[in-house]
Parts: C-alpha cells; structure tokens; sequence
C-alpha cells in the first residue's frame, strides 16, 4: 500500500447538509471527487446508489475514503469486507459539519497523517488513538514521501519494543523525526538506519530507505528491470531506495523504458540527448554527491529525489468526450482523466460543463470553429511535459476533436509532437443518449451523419443521404438546422421521403442530458424543420421502427434486430 495516500480520495456524502464540508476537504485535495447519494445530493463529480455497496467497492479498490457520516455507519458498511491491515487503504469518519475527523483503518497506508492534515484545514482536533503515535509523536512504520520502510513486520516487533522501554539510536538523516517524542540515546538498544545502502537483517535494528538513487537508463537494453536491480546490487543500494529512472528525451516514446518504470514502481524522467549516460545525469542532477558509473551509471542524492523536479516527463494529451451533459454519463475513465490533467483546452461551454477545476489547472476556452489551433496548441502544451485535455461534448470521435487531433499530429514535422503520449478516450454520444431515452432506434444497421455542410460540400451530403436512405437504415443527424443554414433539413427530407413511408417513426430528442432535456416522437409525415434546432438530435427510423405505448404516457421506439427476407 506505500503510496496509497498519493491516490485520488473519494469524499463520500450522504446528504446536502454535508456538502459545505465536503467542499472545503476537497479544497484541501485539488482533485478528490465528492460522491453524491443520487437523489439526495446534486451538482457532485459522482452519484451512487447504494452507501455500503459505494463504500465497499471503493475499499476493494484501494481508494482512500473521507466518509462524511457517523463512524458506526462506515464501521458496518465496510465489515464484511476488511481484511489484512498491512494492505487497506485510508478511511476516516468526519462529522458533517466537520468538527470532528476520525481515522478509522489505514495506519500503515497514512490515514493519521490524512486525519491531521484535514484537521488542520478544519480547524479542529483529530481523534488519533495509535498508541505509537500518541507516545512518540511519529509513525516509524509509515515514513512520508520518499522513504520507504525496508520490513513492516520488523518494524511492527521495532516499535514494540520501544514501547516495552527500550532506547533508540538513529543513523542517518530522518529530518521528520526532529520533533518527535523518541525514546533517543547515543548508547541505544535498538538502532534505526536511514540511507540508501542495503543493510542485512538484524532483530536489533530497522531500516528505512531513503529514496535518493537515480538510475540512467537507455533505450534497447534487454530485460531493464533486471538490469536496474543487478546495477543496485552491485553499488550496494537496495531496491528500495531507488527514486527515479532517467532516460534521453529521443527514447521517451519507448515502451520498454515505460515498462520498466512501472514494473520498479518509479518515475521515469527525460532530458535532452547527451554524450554518455553519466552527462545524462550530470546535466539534471548536479547536486548529487555520488556518481557510480557502470554498465547503468547511478546517482545518489543528499535527500530522498523529487522526481518532478528532475529532466522532465512525457507529455500526456488525451481527447476525451463528455457524453451528452449529465454528470452521471460520463465514464469514470474520463472523469479520471480531468482530475489528472495540467491544461484543459476545448470550446468554452463543454469546458464549463467538464468542471469543477482545482485552482492550478489552466483553462484555455477557444471559439467553436477553431479546432486545429486548439489541437495544435494542445501538442506544444503536452510536448512541453505537461498533462492536457482537449473537450468534446458526447463521444469525441463523432464529429469531434478526436480526428482534428490526430490531423495536426499527421501533419506535423515536429519529433516531440510525435513523443506525446496520445490517448483517445470514449464518451457517450448524443445519438446513443437520445436512442437510449426512446428506446431501441439504433438497434438494427444506422448510419450516422452530419448536415452541415462547413467542412464538405453539400452534394456529397445529400448523395450520402440518397444512398443510406434507399438502403434502408436508421438515420441519425447531428448538425441538422442552423441560422446559417434554415434551408438543409427541408432538403434533407426531402430526400428521405423519396424512400421512406410518412408513417415513419422519428425521435426528437433535445438538449438530451442536459437541463430541459425533451424528447418528442412524430412521424416523417408530420415533421417540419420548425420543430428542430441546432441542439436537437434526429432520429429517422427505417421501414421495420416501431413505436408502441409506454405506461407513463409516452412511446417506447425499437428497431427490431431481424430484418425480413426480400425476394
């Protein structure tokens, strides 16, 4: 679980009354996500159905829970799955007007250092009860960021017997214990090791690692987290204290490289191309005190490696699509995505529907008719290192920013562009949305279409229309009717009528997913342009589209699966 404080916490809420405390901790966390009770709590980042089921299902995943309610209540919710205490996650218990935060499970994956932290903010006391932390002020079992605890089990036999009364001789620097209540002698009868060498196992002693090794690495080397262990050996450092890789910025594209990271759980970092390795290192870690060099030169700092401040990462940009407007429908994967994201670029209004944003994310809110500067403004972001967003409404590649993107990056000379880690992620369209709300209209072949004609001629559109209509598809138009063009819907009937009975099912749905939403059934015969604006989705059925009564007043549509057999 080390790291798990690093996650994304999920602040869960029960009712309204809790929101104006909810808020306040997510301020205090830039990206948690507040979990609503769906009918009870609105305008949140996630709705759920079911507190226990939310509850444990966030537990299993290993999410950090801030529970806005009694303890009591998370207590049961969460009994029936508690585990191994070694591998859980934070959860705390905060009163809905928070006056009172109480950590619950998690000691060793950092909840005390959570409760404190959002006790301070608050302005009230935490309820810490850790008999290791109420005597000594510290947790030597959960060190903070970048130190890391060589043995738990040793550690947990370690403190016990600091407790039972036994001295303490710390070696090393372990700066955040400066303040801490230790039981301290230079003539200790325990002995706490804090550096970077690998120390054999010894029932007198503990040692925590500080995290302060770099390890340049380079592009085609086989089986490289082998290496990467091989060379720590060798050099004497432990595992453990490996901080960060480093790499030239020509390989950053390299999945290899990637792997390896992720398989030795560290960053990977990116400077520009030099002579050797070593100078690799020298150029983006001139402060450290010890250069080894090898087949895998290595670098050891003074104090645990703060990565982001070393070379600099890959750049990340992903296009990723709202869905229709409600919260609800949009995949937790791009939810996931905002969170995470530096810069979110888009059309202001799908940008206003992607927030709320954290302070220090940059919004760069564009016209609706300039897709390619913002694509291309996207890449000089992501090529710069940071994590960009580009916004689609619906599913952005459905007549979106998916295709602009990947455009400007066909058209582009420029290697970095090419470097940026590029990812396309899902949403549900506004086609889907609205045949959902009726239905079933899309359940047979469809063909979807747009009928503005600002990026294709009309001719081709309507030559389109011509064919899919004689084939006999449902169709779906996006862009149907503007003020610059009142004209093309008429038109575009016109050529469906041709093929089409006037008794034909057509859904409207308007505005689908969003306040006001409307959704109305006519016939073909019965359609007029009037009845439809640019925020409208049209939906023609085909010659099989039914249509019967719903029990609420309203009408199911289905396009049956079959399709009847033609002589």
């Amino acid at each position: 679980m080390a790291g798990v404080t690093d996650r994304v916490p999920a602040i869960v809420v029960l009712g309204a009354g809790s929101l104006d405390t909810a808020r306040r901790v997510q301020q205090l966390y830039g990206a948690g996500q507040i979990h609503g009770l769906r009918g009870r709590v609105e305008g949140v980042e996630h709705l759920y159905d079911g507190f226990a089921d939310h509850l444990r299902a966030l537990y299993q995943a290993e999410t950090p829970i801030i529970a806005l309610c009694a303890a009591g209540i998370v207590i049961r919710s969460l009994a029936s799955v508690l585990g191994d205490k070694d591998n859980e996650p934070p959860v705390l218990a905060l009163a809905e007007d928070g006056s009172a935060v109480v950590p619950l499970l998690g000691g060793l994956s950092g909840v005390n250092r959570m409760a404190r932290e959002i006790a301070a903010h608050l302005q009230v006391a935490a309820a810490i009860t850790t008999s290791g932390e109420l005597r000594f002020g510290t947790c030597l079992l959960n060190p903070p960021a970048g130190y890391v605890l060589d043995d738990l089990e040793q550690g947990k036999r370690f403190v016990s017997d600091l407790l039972a009364g036994q001295t303490l001789r710390v070696e090393g620097d372990a700066p955040w214990l400066s303040e801490a209540r230790l039981p301290t002698s230079e003539q200790g009868q325990r002995t706490l090791h804090v550096g970077w060498q690998a120390r054999p196992a010894s029932r007198d002693s503990l040692s925590i690692h500080s995290r302060c090794v770099l390890v340049a690495v380079r592009s085609g080397q086989d089986d490289l987290p082998a290496q990467v262990r091989q060379a720590l050996h060798a050099a004497g450092s432990t595992e453990r204290a490996l901080g960060c890789l480093l790499a030239s910025d020509s390989d950053m594209a390299d999945p290899d490289l990637h792997e390896a990271a992720r398989v030795l759980g560290v960053a990977l970092r990116f400077a520009p191309a030099a002579s050797s390795l070593e100078q690799l290192i020298a150029q983006s870690l001139p402060e450290a005190h010890l250069v080894l060099s090898g087949p895998l030169p290595m670098a050891v700092s003074h104090a645990p490696l703060e990565p982001e401040r070393i070379g600099r990462g890959r750049g990340r940009l992903a296009v990723i699509g709202l869905g229709p407007g409600a919260a609800e429908l949009m995949v937790p994967a791009v939810k996931a995505e905002l969170a995470r994201a530096d810069d979110v670029l888009g059309y202001e209004t799908y940008v206003r529907m992607a927030g709320p944003f954290r302070d220090d994310q940059v919004l760069h809110c564009t016209d609706n008719r300039e897709e390619m500067q913002r694509a291309r403004h996207a890449f000089e972001l992501a090529a710069a290192g940071r994590s960009v967003v580009v916004v689609s409404s619906g599913d952005p590649g459905v007549f979106a920013m998916a295709a602009a993107v990947l455009e400007a990056l066909h058209e582009s000379t420029d290697p970095a562009w090419q470097r940026v880690e590029l990812e396309i992620l899902p949403g549900v369209s506004a086609s889907l949305a609205t045949a959902a709300w009726a239905g079933a209209p899309l359940g047979h072949d469809f063909c979807v279409m747009s009928l503005s004609d600002n990026l294709k001629p009309w001719s081709i559109i309507e030559t389109r229309l011509d064919l899919a209509a004689q084939a006999d598809l449902v169709l779906a138009f996006y862009n149907p009717i503007s003020k610059a063009r009142p004209h093309q819907l008429g038109r575009a009937l016109d050529v469906v009528r041709r093929h089409r009975a006037a008794d034909t099912p057509v859904v409207l749905g308007r505005d689908v997913g969003r306040p006001g939403a409307t959704l109305k059934v006519v016939s073909l015969g019965e359609l007029q342009p009037s009845m439809v604006d640019m925020r409208t989705m049209v939906l023609v059925g085909s010659s099989t589209t039914c249509v019967f009564p719903r029990a609420d007043g309203g009408q199911w549509v289905y396009t049956p699966r079959w399709y009847p057999q033609r002589p």
